[in-house]
């Protein structure tokens, strides 16, 4: 299948509800839009014919030196593909695709958060390069883990 990569722009971000239940998430989906217009989160869309089917962001301040540290480290957040399109390899396309973003941008590091229960988030990140735990936990959303890439030059 033909498919595309593109970085979203703030007026088509109502259409990532095709990927994801914006309204069972609305207070997300609020932070992720002003982050989207405030320019502190760049979101790729994968595409295919006019539907998005994955998304992945980085984000350049969280506020939490595990994840964020200005212009070093920066954070990847929400990695997500349409259940039907899954198992297909577009989320390691994505991932591998937002490596690349966060090279070209000057970063030398990647930090993500993974649910201890998400195993093939595990294996999808481990296997990417993800190889040092910053911070094991627990949240509201239950035991989770924060791990961090080098990127090299």
């Amino acid at each position: 299948m033909e498919y595309k990569i593109i970085r979203l722009v703030p007026a088509e971000f109502p259409k990532c509800g095709e990927i994801w239940d914006m309204d069972a998430q609305r207070e997300f989906a609020e932070r992720f839009r002003d982050e989207l217009l405030s320019g502190n989160r760049i979101t790729y869309v994968y595409i295919i014919g006019d539907i998005f089917v994955g998304e992945i962001s980085l984000v350049f301040d969280t506020g939490d030196p595990d994840y964020t540290v200005k212009g070093k480290r920066i954070y990847m957040s929400r990695l997500i593909v349409r259940k039907e399109y899954q198992r297909r390899g577009i989320g390691r396309t994505l991932l591998c695709h937002a490596v690349k973003e966060a090279r070209k941008m000057g970063y030398s590091e990647l930090s993500v958060g993974i649910d201890l229960d998400n195993y093939p988030a595990m294996k999808l990140y481990v296997g990417e390069g993800f190889d040092r735990i910053t911070y094991l936990g627990e949240d509201e959303g239950g035991r989770y883990m924060k791990l961090l890439k080098t990127l090299s030059p």
